[in-house]
């Protein structure tokens, strides 16, 4: 049967490899600092157990009472890297509070001449409720993904594999309450590595989802990069084509960009792009796909919209930024834009529309700007 020993000696080997395993997981690349404090956390419970398995080799009971504190430690800094993951605000106040009881409590402990087995069995008690509070944060969300509600799971089930042992830790080794104390070892032991394997997924889900969307959003805007509105407008276009729906596609651009930018700057001309993504996004539905194509160009694809729909719709949006209040990075400036209007035709490609929308947006800016025009009809081979 494992004894205490043993396991302390197995955590704390277990949980310096993991911090080890994950430093080299977040060596070169661009991680979350939850992930930091999390690794720091593990490493600091795996030298604070080591410490305490070699404590009673030396009869250091020094050793013992800081290696308790910095094992506590330890667990706050996981606690508060799920509260850092999850973006909860002023949560470092009150993961002090919730720290210095327990400090408290082991220094009084260790000060009241409190056995080895009874210091044990309250950082046990301890870590077991900084463990159900990350359960809480974990499992507070409604609409937490899978993977976050199965680690805060976790996290209760190594409570109370934590509590078991406390339970039925008086047993003597030969008694019946032996195997269900190994039980609550080995799942203790378990439930940590699978707890910080699952914090490590969630941070590798996190840092996915942040490079899917660099992949494909523009980084100024929020809208679609070039690669990306291509690869959907194609797909609505098709879609269109086998629904035999009408879909529209509008050209855009910002007039007058180039004086704006060597009048006032690059900062006000980012200011304005910033400013025409916001003002589309608040007129446009939200299956309307906008996307930048690369300086102050862009492009609209309107599924289920005929030519009428989309004039209206191009005009909503030429009135919304004309009605857009002036920007203190460019008194006097007036913002307008000009629009090149077409709907897609059975069996046209996109590259095809696009060419006819912007051949209509050169009609818009060579008439005047801020306006709307009608592109020609495709060609229908004879």
């Amino acid at each position: 049967m494992i004894d205490i020993q043993t396991f302390m000696l197995a955590l704390g080997v277990g949980n310096i490899a993991f911090a080890l395993l994950m430093a080299g997981y977040m060596r070169g690349a661009d991680n979350s600092p939850a992930l930091g404090y999390w690794m720091w956390g593990r490493l600091s419970i795996g030298v604070a157990q080591l410490c305490w398995w070699a404590a009673p080799q030396f009869e250091l009971r020094l050793v013992e009472a800081v290696s308790a504190c910095a094992w506590l430690g330890g667990v706050a800094l996981e606690v508060g890297a799920n509260c850092l993951f999850f973006g909860f605000a002023r949560w470092r106040k009150s993961l002090y509070l919730f720290t210095l009881p327990g400090w408290v409590a082991v220094c009084y402990a260790v000060a009241t001449g409190a056995s080895r087995l009874q210091l044990t069995e309250l950082i046990s008690f301890i870590i077991a409720l900084y463990v159900f509070g990350a359960a809480v944060v974990l499992l507070r969300p409604r609409k937490a993904p899978l993977l976050q509600r199965l680690i805060g799971v976790n996290n209760i089930l190594f409570a109370l594999a934590i509590w078991t042992w406390l339970g039925f830790e008086g047993g003597s080794p030969g008694s019946s309450t032996a195997p269900v104390i190994g039980l609550a070892y080995l799942a203790s032991y378990l439930l940590m590595i699978v707890n910080g394997f699952g914090f490590l997924l969630l941070c590798k889900q996190k840092d996915d989802k942040l490079m899917r969307r660099l992949a494909t959003v523009d980084g100024l805007t929020g809208m679609l990069n070039r690669r990306a509105f291509f690869e959907r407008a194609d797909g609505a276009r098709q879609l269109a084509l086998r629904l035999r729906k009408p879909i529209a596609l509008l050209m855009l651009d910002i007039d007058h960009f180039k004086q704006l930018n060597d009048s006032y700057g690059h900062a006000s001309g980012d200011e304005a792009l910033k400013v025409f993504a916001d003002t589309a996004r608040g007129v446009l539905r939200e299956h309307d796909l906008i996307g930048r194509l690369g300086g102050e160009e862009f492009a609209l694809v309107l599924p289920a919209t005929r030519l009428e729909g989309a004039l209206e719709a191009a005009e909503r949006l030429r009135l919304a930024v004309l009605d857009v209040p002036v920007f203190g990075g460019a008194p006097g400036y007036r913002m307008t834009v000009s629009i090149g209007a077409v709907t897609i035709e059975a069996g046209e490609a996109l590259t095809a529309a696009l060419a006819r929308a912007d051949h209509a947006l050169y009609a818009a800016k060579t008439s005047g700007r801020n306006r709307v025009e009608v592109g020609q009809p495709m060609l229908k081979r004879a």
